[in-house]
């Protein structure tokens, strides 16, 4: 089932993300922590793409096995990095044959070592495009990306947020956020989206933290920031992951996601 006909039929709506493990053992791992989250009744799972097409094969093939063996709605993702417009159709003619009827499309960072994006020769420079691309020639559920925070990249909302519409009219029928650490910031971005014409549905991106130092990682790589409060609360358990996961969920740590 597409992704946009779930979220027009069920509200709220939970998904989560899945990373394509490297090893057989860590899959085995990823596949009973899937029938584990199975119980919860997630209305669709996704999983990430690798640069240059680095977990193409084991994205498309995760995916199919969480949809046929698990019983999950899938998501594949894709992104432009590394890729001509062949590959790319190669990879949406394996997501198709698989059975995935959503695909969440990216432009990609660029590869490690890589300050900037590069369009590759015969490929794609932006996500707008990739959207267009699948649009043109496959029957998918098109998701795409979008940042509360502005894109790194962009120099402001105003832009971030004219270059989102021309995603969403190039055939993205429904937006997942980066990751936020302050709701306020999810609640105003909508609105501005709103009042310049986005009207698909924006899903909140929510990363547990688990370990400080990799979501410092991550919102350093993302432009996103984490209110002083909790980053201070969290710094104080830096060596404790146990009291990072356990205190993140108590009425300590809580109140200071909306705190500045």
């Amino acid at each position: 089932m597409r992704i946009d006909e779930i979220i027009s039929e069920r509200q709220p709506t939970f998904s989560v993300e899945f990373f394509p493990p490297k090893t057989a053992e860590a899959t085995e791992q990823l596949y009973e922590t899937a029938r584990e989250l199975r119980k919860l009744e997630l209305d669709f799972v996704s999983v990430t793409y690798g640069a240059g097409g680095s977990t193409r094969d084991g994205t498309v093939e995760i995916a199919r096995a969480l949809k046929d063996e698990i019983g999950f709605e899938t998501m594949a993702h894709l992104s432009c990095v590394g890729e001509t417009t062949d590959g790319l159709a190669t990879t949406l003619d394996l997501i198709e044959a698989a059975g995935i009827e959503n695909v969440f499309a990216l432009r990609g960072d660029p590869p490690r070592g890589q300050e900037d994006f590069e369009q590759p020769e015969g490929g794609l420079g932006s996500a707008a495009e990739l959207a267009a691309f699948i649009s043109a020639g496959w029957n998918f559920g098109i998701g795409g990306a979008c940042f509360p925070e502005v894109h790194p990249e962009a120099p402001d909302l105003e832009t971030d947020l004219r270059y989102l519409k021309t995603k969403v009219d190039s055939g993205a029928g429904f937006l997942i956020t980066q990751l936020f650490f302050d709701n306020q910031l999810y609640y105003d971005f909508v609105a501005r989206a709103r009042d310049a014409g986005i009207d698909v549905p924006i899903i909140p991106g929510i990363m547990p933290i688990t370990n400080v130092n990799q979501v410092k990682r991550f919102t350093e790589m993302c432009g996103a920031t984490i209110p002083t409060g909790l980053l201070r609360e969290l710094e104080l358990r830096s060596d404790q992951p146990d009291a990072v996961s356990r205190e993140i969920m108590s009425a300590r740590l809580c109140p200071l996601l909306r705190s500045k």
